[in-house]
């Protein structure tokens, strides 16, 4: 009860100083709960939209799963109309009543912009149900009754401005319908962003099938009594093995299977980062209480002097480090909500839409964020609580300050030395490793020895890289520069681990920085050496319809244009083994758009009649040479015996492992119905006319939004944008670390003020001025920042540098070290020292002199 109270005592007593480190587990605790409220937030909305838009028991064709409206042909796999008349005499059957959907599908408006979401999310058209009242309810017109009428949902009219009587194209691989905006229908629960326009029956199996009598699925009601399982059981027993039968509960179950992996790779990419952050606290604790230890030096060997025993002074630290976990934790779980809340603004500011209403916090989020918070705040402060043990009740007679052990040990020194070795040769074996594989496991192994290797061999390093930062930087200041370098100098430790904990995030910064630039250079150089189409047109979410593919072949100014689709076929190969990757099949001219070297034959004489290329690493591994035959199953097709004809160098990142064959043997094994949509076209202009065609080919291609022209220039452009957006979300996960390091360096320089109080006081009283004072702690914390930012950056090039290697393997060749960005980070740095030293040195400026002179 004593320690317990002597803990309360002293943990109020500097509940100033314990400020920051409260701060930092606040945060990172908000961060890991904000981000678990966040995804069971959108979990519960799509549970909620799938158990509301699912039937009963549904019925769709078998391979509906495997050939959806991504990828294909364009239009959904379907069933008969007679199946709904079979399902509807089954016993126990309601209502059964066919529905179209399919999300392979365009809409724009009037102006010809595309009305679908921004966010990924995908635009849906289908038919008007009875069952889409489960879901839906018209609060504005009236269902559409024909071919020249549409209805919208709220949400997208409300994001685009649609008013009845507007009118909105579809765009589907069947051709284009125009219809006007005859009603609105509302949600009755979130939308989390799919766009959604409804025909009546006939027009959207013409306009998304094809052809009328056909239906994607069979949405069945039970009759009062029956269960969806026996229901189920029953509609089995009356249809053939042809059909893929769900309950609601087993159909909602697939969907929400299919969203949470995405959510999962949302959520642990979140709490990895929430993970860093907690990591870069624990130095902050650290910190703060082995200088709370320090400073009550004079304290603590009182208490032992009149009878506490290591046990108690211990323990009533580790308290105290449990007060400040638990407070910390609890302000940080109600602020996780906050940042959830946020979290969902932004999303639906970016056209996810996610209702406050289904905000979802789970019992295990508050407990998670507690036992997270209190468990590594107590965990970090047992090094000094356990030095804290080890005061003498001799320290009671001397001055308190800091310990005789503030100098890094050379037992410390040679362990960091062995950690950072190991490192070191693990990354090295990443860089000269043969498979991507296992170099990854390498540098995996070689990030972690190396960043553990430099936290503890921090203190060492801080002495000579401070020097040498102070020779360069502070010197010129004369005093005051020699008094601030000293000042980092006293205690190594403190130094080293106050700049391990800027170190962490910005050696993530540099290695990211130095992977995503190298990614860039290595593809642009690819791009320049292989491609040689002057212009590319990719499908986003919806393949390249037909209509397009025209309107681009007959573009004038060209000399020839190359389709490029994705076929679903397994492969057997001489050796008997399968694989399921499928093939590609081109016109012959994509061997001119893109020039792939070959180890074996011609690529030309991949596209003659029953012929295909492989990759080398394929033909490697199944013993494949030009001549041999492999079978190629097409799926919905028939059977062909390809002969190879070349074999291609998979040492690229463009179409790497790709199997070439021709049109015309696609056209020959797989029925018109059945041949899938290109996914991306090139085009090259005449000679001399790159300009005129470029002009012409992107006004072919105006009326469809959906697709984007781009030449070789803009192609490298959009690459960068699309690394560069990537970076920069990641920096801004990062920034929570980083914003966690700047808090220690604060409160290090706070505690060092207050423990520097009679120093300081006696440094005044001979003469130094308040803007002297001021300038020496503003520059002993920009020399502190500046040795973080030294080891993070040359940490995390050595990081990326290997990392590089790796993605070599993969065609990825090209080393590109982004300067301006590291320099840029490096000059950041003494900002942030600056911005850290602020209040610090304000403080100090603030003291009065004889009451610091006064101070034990």
């Amino acid at each position: 009860m004593t320690v317990l109270k002597t803990s309360m005592r002293n943990f109020f007593a500097h509940k100033g100083r314990m400020a920051l480190s409260a701060v930092a587990v606040l945060l990172s605790v908000a961060f890991v709960s904000g981000t678990l409220v966040f995804t069971d937030t959108m979990n519960t909305t799509f549970d909620k939209l799938f158990a509301v838009t699912s039937s009963d028991v549904t019925v769709s064709p078998k391979e509906a799963k495997d050939e959806d409206d991504g990828a294909g042909t364009g239009k959904p796999v379907s069933l008969p109309a007679s199946t709904v008349e079979q399902v509807a005499a089954v016993d126990g059957v309601k209502k059964a009543e066919g529905s179209v959907g399919s999300m392979s599908v365009t809409v724009v408006n009037s102006e010809n912009k595309n009305m679908g979401s921004t966010t990924g999310a995908p635009t849906i058209a289908g038919n008007w149900t009875k069952n889409d009242l489960k879901s839906m309810e018209i609060t504005s017109g009236h269902a559409p009754r024909g071919p020249t009428e549409v209805m919208v949902d709220a949400d997208t009219a409300d994001k685009h401005d649609l008013l009845l009587g507007d009118e909105l194209r579809t765009i589907a691989a069947t051709g284009d319908i125009r219809a006007r905006i005859v009603g609105i229908a509302s949600w009755k629960v979130t939308n989390p962003g799919a766009a959604v326009v409804y025909f009546d029956t006939e027009t959207a199996q013409r306009t998304l099938l094809g052809a009328t009598g056909r239906f994607t699925q069979v949405s069945v009601t039970a009759a009062d009594g029956v269960s969806d399982a026996q229901l189920k059981a029953k509609v089995a027993g009356a249809l053939d093995g042809a059909y893929k039968i769900q309950t609601a509960k087993e159909a909602a179950d697939e969907n929400r299977k299919d969203v949470g992996a995405f959510m999962d790779v949302i959520k642990y990419a979140m709490l990895g980062f929430a993970g860093i952050a907690f990591l870069v606290g624990i130095f902050l604790i650290i910190n703060t209480f082995s200088m709370l230890v320090a400073q009550r030096t004079r304290e603590i060997g009182l208490m032992r002097a009149i009878g506490s025993s290591r046990r108690q002074v211990n323990r009533s630290v580790l308290v105290e480090a449990l007060l400040l976990g638990f407070i910390g934790s609890v302000l940080g779980v109600g602020a996780g909500v906050g940042i959830a809340v946020g979290l969902m603004k932004l999303m639906s500011m970016a056209g996810m839409n996610l209702s406050t209403a289904d905000l979802t916090v789970k019992v295990t989020t508050p407990v998670v964020g507690l036992i997270l918070g209190v468990v590594v705040t107590v965990l970090a402060a047992y090094l000094p609580a356990r030095r804290a043990g080890k005061v003498s009740p001799m320290a009671a007679l001397r001055d308190a300050g800091t310990p005789a052990d503030g100098k890094a040990g050379w037992v410390r020194a040679l362990v960091g030395l062995v950690l950072t070795g190991a490192g070191a040769f693990a990354l090295y074996a990443a860089a000269t490793a043969d498979k991507a594989s296992d170099g990854a496991l390498m540098l995996g192994g070689g990030v972690v020895l190396s960043l553990i290797g430099f936290v503890v061999i921090g203190p060492l390093l801080a002495g000579a890289v401070v020097r040498v930062l102070s020779a360069v930087l502070l010197r010129a200041f004369g005093p005051v520069g020699r008094m601030a370098e000293r000042n980092a100098l006293r205690n190594p430790r403190r130094t080293g681990a106050t700049g391990a904990a800027l170190m962490i995030g910005l050696a993530l910064v540099a290695c990211l920085s130095v992977v995503g630039s190298s990614m860039v250079a290595s593809a642009t150089s690819e791009l320049d050496k292989s491609v040689g189409a002057d212009f590319i047109v990719m499908a986003q979410q919806q393949e390249i319809v037909p209509q397009a593919e025209k309107a681009m072949q007959q573009t004038p100014g060209l000399a020839h244009v190359t389709r490029y689709k994705d076929v679903n076929a397994t492969l057997t190969s001489p050796d008997g083994k399968t694989d399921d990757s499928g093939i590609t099949a081109a016109d012959p001219t994509y061997a001119e758009d893109l020039r792939r070297t070959t180890t074996q034959g011609s690529l030309s004489a991949a596209y003659g009649k029953d012929a295909m290329s492989v990759g080398s690493d394929y033909a490697k591994k199944h013993g494949v040479r030009v001549g041999d035959t492999i079978s190629v199953a097409f799926k919905g097709g028939e059977t062909a015996k390809l002969k190879v004809a070349a074999i291609t160098d998979d040492d690229t990142s463009i179409d790497q492992g790709a199997r070439y064959t021709s049109m015309e043997t696609l056209s020959k094994y797989l029925p018109a119905d059945r041949i899938p949509q290109s996914v991306m076209m090139f085009g090259k202009a005449k000679e001399g006319q790159e300009e005129a065609a470029y002009a012409a080919l992107k006004k072919s291609l105006d009326s469809y939004p959906q697709y984007q022209v781009r030449d070789q220039t803009d192609y490298k452009e959009e690459l960068k944008d699309q690394v560069g957006q990537l970076l920069n979300m990641v920096y801004g996960l990062l920034a929570l670390a980083i914003i966690v390091a700047v808090l220690g360096v604060v409160n290090t320089l706070a505690l060092s003020v207050v423990e520097r109080t009679r120093e300081i006081g006696l440094l005044r009283a001979i003469g130094l001025s308040r803007r002297q004072l001021r300038r020496m702690i503003r520059m002993e914390s920009v020399v502190i920042a500046l040795f973080g930012a030294l080891l993070g950056l040359g940490l995390g090039m050595g990081w990326g540098a290997t990392a590089q290697k790796l993605l070599a393997l993969e065609g990825l060749n090209v080393l590109d070290i982004p300067w301006p960005t590291i320099i840029a980070v490096f000059i950041g740095s003494a900002f942030v020292g600056l911005f850290a030293a602020l209040v610090p040195a304000f403080r100090a400026g603030r003291m009065n002199v004889l009451n610091a002179i006064a101070t034990e």
